[in-house]
């Protein structure tokens, strides 16, 4: 029997969304549902590389594909997953959709794939939402977005008219983990300390030695 899972994550659920995302896990069946938005990224070869002492911004690479109307329905979406919550602050304040929309417009072969999964569902929830509430998901109640994501949250067995949605609510809620916790406030929040700076390496703690059976002794 599944299980259904709470579309507002825990931590320790983002993180194995975030590995993975990163490990490129794909969606298969997508909805049978016309999807709005840009027409595929076409052209050979994927451009220069990036001048790494350079900043950029969302769309310098290629042309983005969400509407306006997707892009607020997305980050209404990555609000139900992670919202702000007391100093956290939420999915979409820093900057996921961005991170969402690039996902889907980048011309590699794992995005390719990803992106009739993502604009198929958002053209999902944009119909369920206008049905159900006479308007845009993201001008729904929380309660009535809540209701939509539950709904899709559980694996939905085939046949079933939900399958299809609930594997692309699984695969957005990996996308927005990947995007909210490689960010600095996201980070923060899972309490990572790489990439600083130290003056100083204590090492692994001894107790973690001695349970492992290793030595801290480096031999030459």
């Amino acid at each position: 029997m599944n299980t259904p899972l709470p579309p507002r994550i825990d931590r320790r659920l983002a993180i194995k969304w975030m590995l993975a995302a990163s490990a490129g896990a794909m969606l298969a069946h997508p909805l049978k549902l016309r999807a709005q938005g840009a027409a595929a990224p076409a052209g050979k070869g994927y451009g220069t590389d990036p001048d790494l002492m350079k900043p950029y911004k969302p769309g310098d690479f290629w042309p983005l594909t969400l509407t306006d109307a997707q892009r607020r329905d997305a980050a209404a979406l990555c609000d139900v997953i992670i919202p702000a919550e007391g100093p956290n602050p939420s999915a979409s304040s820093v900057g996921v959709v961005d991170f969402v929309d690039e996902w889907v417009s980048a011309p590699y072969p794992d995005n390719l794939k990803d992106r009739p999964v993502i604009l198929e569902g958002l053209a999902w929830v944009a119909a369920a939402a206008q049905k159900r509430h006479g308007g845009a998901f993201a001008d729904a109640s929380d309660a009535q977005r809540l209701a939509l994501c539950e709904e899709m949250a559980p694996e939905a067995p085939e046949p079933s008219e939900l399958h299809a949605a609930s594997k692309f609510f699984r695969r957005f809620r990996n996308l927005t983990a990947a995007g909210y916790f490689t960010t600095p406030p996201g980070m923060k929040d899972l309490g990572y300390v790489g990439n600083r700076p130290s003056a100083t390496f204590d090492g692994p703690p001894p107790e973690l030695i001695a349970k492992l059976g290793l030595t801290d002794e480096v031999k030459w």
